[in-house]
C-alpha cells in the first residue's frame, strides 16, 4: 500500500526542544518514514506506512511525551473555535495570575512593600494567594514536565517547572520554619513573588505570542475564506441554488454579474470578464467566453454565462493552492536543522548549567550564599527557555509562503524558498513560458505547386497532425479549420519526440516535421534552404512536408512573446542573475526569440528528453540553476534543477515536478520568487541572531558572570521579562515581513 502523508495537530508545545521531543518520539513509531513538527502551525506533517501504523499509535507515542496529537479530521471552524476556547483559558490564567503577583510583589518588594495592607505582607496570606497560581495557572508546565521527566526527557517547561518549584518550595520552608532558616544566618523572607510573577509573565508572553502567531496563518484564513458557499445550478431547465458541497462534476452552473464562480469549469455560454486577483495576483480582469476556463472562487465582473464544473472540492484550483501554502508551512527549512540540533543539547546543558550554578554560589558566593545560589539557578533555568530558537524559522516560513500565495507564488516546501535565493542562472523553456504557447501559422508554402498545391500542403500537414498533442500541431489544424479543408483519415500514425510526425494517408506516406526529421529521411531540401532560412530570421520555426521521399511544402508557425517577457528577463539580469533559453527550435529562430527579450545564452535544438543534461551541464560549472518550464517535458528538467518553477497555465505533471508554481503566468513573478526568498531568508537570519545572541548574552549574567565585576545580579522576574521578550520580538519580526515589497 502507498504511504501516507498526513498532517496532525499536536498541543502544549511552545519552544524547539519541544519540537525536537516529538519529532524524535514520531520517528520512533515502527512505520514512520518522515516526521516534521512545525512549532508555529502547531502541527506534525508525517510520512507513513498505514500497514505499520495507524494514527493512533502516533498519538499514544506523542502522549508519553506529555503533549495531545488530535488524530480526527476537524473542520477548520471547529479548530479556530478550539483555539479561541484555548485562548480564552490562557487568558484567563493569566489576568489571575498578574493580580495575585502584584498584590504579592506589592507586599514583597522593598521601598513600597511598606504602603501594602498588613494582611498581604503575612506569609501565610502570600503562601495563599501563590498556591492556585503555582498549581492551576502553572497546570500546563506540570502536565508536559511529568511524562517528559518519566521518559528521561526534558523541554521549555521543564526549566520553567523547576525555576518556580525551586522558588515556592523554599518559600514554603522559611513560612513554616523560620526559626531553621535564622539559624542558617538568613533572614527568612519568603519569595512567593519570584514564583507568581515568573509564571505570570511567562503566561503573558505566551499569550502575546500566541495572538501574533495566529498573525502568521492569515494567508490560509484569507484562501478559505475566498470559496464560495453556494452555487446556482441548472438542473431540467431550472435554476436552483444549492451549498457549495453539493455540486457535482458535469453539472451546468449560472453566474450572473458581481457572484463568485462557484467550482473550476469550462464556459458553454455567454461571456464575460473575471477578477481573477484572489488567484493570481493579477489586478486586471481577464475576459472569458465560450471554451474557455473558469476559476473557482474568482468574481464575475458584467456579463452573465453558463458553465460546466470541471473540478469540485479538494480538487478545485483553490483547495490546491490552500493544500499546497498549508504543506509549505509545515515544512521545515535546512538551515531550521541548526536551531534543531542545538535545542536537542540546550535544554540538558542549561540544566547542567543551573546545578554549577547553584553549586558555586552556595560553596563562593556571600552570604546568605544558599538565597544567591537559589535565585540565581531560578534566574538561569527561565532565561534560557529556548521559545524563540523554534520560532525564528517556522514563523518566517508561514509569512513568507502566505505573501507569495498572495502574489501568485505557490512554494512548495521550506526548502524550495530558502535555495530560491542562491540561484544565479535562470533557464526559460521557450513555447509556453517565454512565448504565449498559442502559436499560429504565418506562412503555407507549397514546393511542388503542380502535384502538390497549398491547399493539398495544408490538407495533408493539418490531417497527420489533428492526432498529436503538441502546441504546434494545434495551431497547423486550426489553420486547416480556418480554410474550412476536409482532414484526411490517418493510418499507422507515429510521433517521433523532438522531431515530428508521420503517417499514411490514402496511399501516400507522409511526414511532417523538423529538418532533423527531413534529414534522418534522407529527403533534400536545399532548394529550399533560403526561405527557410529567411523564415527562421523573423523568429519563425519552420515545419516542412515530406511525402513519398520528396519535399512538398514548408509551414511556418510564429509564437508571439509574452507580454512580460522582456521586463522579467531584465529584471533577473539587473540582479546580477544569468538568463539561459532553451528550446527545440533551430539556432536561427532561437536566436531571433533571444534577441528580442535580450537573452545572450542560447540552447537551441535541445530534444525533451535531453533538457535534464544541459540543467546538470549548468550546475557542473557550479551554478545554482532555476528551471522555468510548463510542459510534461520540462518535467524531469525542472526536478534536476535546484528550483523547479512552473508556470500555472502549465501541464499538472510540470507543477507536481516543480519547487514553484507561478499561477498568473506573469514573467515577472520569478523574480518576486527570488526577492521573496532572499526578504524570507534576511527575516530568518535576523530572527535566529535574536534568539541565540539573546541565549548566549543572558545565560552567563543570570549565572551571575557580571556579580564580581559590577554587583550586577539579573533577578529571575526580569529574567521571566527578557524570554518572554525575545520570543514576541521573533514573532513580531517575522509579521513585518508582510509589509515588504516583492
Amino acid at each position: 500500500m502507498k504511504e501516507i502523508k498526513k498532517a496532525f495537530p499536536i498541543r502544549g508545545m511552545h519552544c524547539a526542544s519541544c519540537v525536537r521531543v516529538t519529532e524524535r518520539a514520531l520517528k520512533k513509531v515502527p512505520g514512520v518514514r518522515e516526521a516534521v513538527v512545525n512549532l508555529a502551525t502547531e502541527k506534525a506533517t508525517v510520512t507513513y506506512d498505514p500497514l505499520l501504523c495507524e494514527p493512533e499509535n502516533l498519538a499514544d507515542a506523542i502522549s508519553k511525551t506529555g503533549y495531545v496529537m488530535e488524530t480526527q479530521v476537524i473542520n477548520e471552524d471547529i479548530e479556530q473555535e478550539e483555539k479561541r476556547k484555548e485562548l480564552n483559558i490562557l487568558k484567563g490564567r493569566v489576568v489571575f495570575s498578574l493580580t495575585v503577583g502584584a498584590l504579592i510583589f506589592w507586599a514583597s518588594f522593598p521601598g513600597i512593600m511598606e504602603t501594602a495592607p498588613s494582611i498581604l505582607r503575612n506569609f501565610y496570606v502570600q503562601l495563599l494567594l501563590a498556591t492556585p497560581v503555582q498549581f492551576w495557572a502553572a497546570l500546563p508546565f506540570y502536565k508536559a514536565t511529568i511524562p517528559a521527566l518519566k521518559n528521561r526527557l526534558a523541554n521549555m517547561d521543564t526549566l520553567v517547572a523547576l525555576g518556580t518549584t525551586v522558588a515556592y518550595v523554599y518559600s514554603v520552608f522559611v513560612t513554616f520554619f523560620p526559626d531553621v532558616v535564622r539559624k542558617t544566618g538568613m533572614e527568612p523572607v519568603p519569595y512567593f513573588d519570584v514564583g507568581v510573577v515568573v509564571i505570570a509573565l511567562i503566561l503573558l508572553g505566551r499569550y502575546i505570542e500566541a495572538r501574533a502567531k495566529a498573525g502568521t496563518s492569515q494567508a490560509i484564513k484569507k484562501l478559505i475564506g475566498l470559496a464560495a458557499k453556494t452555487a446556482r445550478v441548472v438542473r431540467n431547465g431550472k435554476e436552483t441554488d444549492v451549498p457549495i458541497e453539493e455540486v457535482r462534476i458535469g453539472d451546468t452552473l449560472r453566474v450572473r454579474p458581481g457572484e463568485k464562480i462557484p467550482v473550476d469549469g469550462k464556459i458553454i455560454s455567454g461571456e464575460s470578464s473575471v477578477d481573477e486577483s484572489m488567484v493570481t495576483g493579477e489586478s486586471i480582469p481577464v475576459d472569458k467566453a465560450v471554451g474557455d476556463t473558469v476559476i473557482g472562487a474568482t468574481i464575475n465582473k458584467s456579463g452573465t454565462f453558463t458553465y460546466k464544473a470541471m473540478k469540485v472540492g479538494s480538487e478545485t484550483m483553490l483547495a490546491q493552492i490552500i493544500k499546497l501554502v498549508e504543506e509549505a508551512q509545515g515544512s521545515k527549512a535546512p538551515i531550521q536543522r541548526l536551531a534543531d540540533l542545538i535545542s536537542s543539547y540546550f535544554v540538558p546543558i542549561v540544566i547542567m548549567l543551573a546545578f554549577a550554578t547553584f553549586a558555586v554560589w552556595y560553596i563562593f558566593g556571600p552570604q546568605p550564599a544558599t538565597l544567591f545560589a537559589i535565585l540565581n539557578t531560578v534566574a538561569v533555568l527561565i532565561i534560557a527557555c529556548p521559545c524563540a530558537m523554534g520560532l525564528a524559522t517556522p514563523t518566517a516560513i508561514m509569512v513568507g509562503t502566505g505573501i507569495g500565495a498572495e502574489h501568485g507564488i505557490l512554494i512548495k516546501d521550506a526548502e524550495s524558498l530558502e535555495i530560491a535565493h542562491k540561484v544565479d542562472t535562470v533557464i526559460f523553456d521557450k513555447t509556453g513560458t517565454l512565448t504565449k504557447g498559442k502559436p499560429e501559422v504565418t506562412n503555407v508554402i507549397s514546393l511542388e505547386s503542380k502535384t502538390y498545391p497549398r491547399q493539398i500542403v495544408l490538407q495533408l500537414a493539418a490531417s497527420v497532425e489533428k492526432v498529436s498533442e503538441h502546441s504546434l500541431a494545434e495551431a497547423v489544424v486550426k489553420k486547416g479549420e480556418a480554410e474550412k479543408i476536409r482532414l484526411e483519415e490517418v493510418v499507422k500514425f507515429q510521433a517521433i519526440a523532438g522531431h515530428g510526425v508521420e503517417g499514411i494517408i490514402g496511399k501516400k506516406r507522409v511526414i511532417f516535421g523538423n529538418r532533423r526529421l527531413i534529414e534522418k529521411e534522407k529527403i533534400s531540401y536545399i532548394e529550399a534552404l533560403e526561405q527557410i532560412e529567411q523564415l527562421e530570421s523573423e523568429g519563425k520555426t519552420v515545419m516542412l512536408l515530406g511525402i513519398d521521399g520528396k519535399l512538398a511544402g514548408l509551414i511556418a508557425v510564429a509564437d508571439t512573446l509574452k507580454d512580460t517577457a522582456s521586463e522579467g528577463v531584465r529584471a533577473l539580469q539587473e540582479l546580477g542573475i544569468e538568463v539561459v533559453m532553451i528550446t527545440g527550435d533551430n539556432k536561427a529562430t532561437a536566436n531571433a526569440i533571444a534577441g528580442q527579450v535580450g537573452i545572450k545564452r542560447i540552447l537551441a535544438e535541445v530534444l525533451p528528453d535531453q533538457k535534464e543534461s544541459e540543467v546538470r551541464k549548468i550546475q557542473a560549472e557550479g551554478k545554482r540553476v532555476a528551471m522555468v518550464g510548463d510542459g510534461i517535458n520540462d518535467a524531469p528538467a525542472l526536478a534536476a534543477s535546484d528550483v523547479g518553477i512552473a508556470m500555472g497555465s502549465g501541464t499538472d505533471v510540470a507543477i507536481e515536478a516543480a519547487d514553484i508554481t507561478l499561477i498568473n503566468k506573469d514573467l515577472r513573478t520569478v523574480v518576486q520568487a527570488i526577492n521573496l526568498s532572499k526578504k524570507t531568508m534576511r527575516t530568518i537570519r535576523l530572527n535566529l541572531f535574536w534568539a541565540f545572541g539573546y541565549n548566549i548574552v543572558l545565560i552567563p549574567v543570570a549565572m551571575g558572570i557580571l556579580y564580581p565585576f559590577f554587583g550586577l545580579l539579573l533577578s529571575p522576574i526580569l529574567a521571566s521579562v527578557a524570554m518572554a521578550s525575545s520570543s514576541i520580538s521573533v514573532v513580531g519580526n517575522s509579521l513585518l515581513l508582510r509589509r515588504v515589497r516583492i
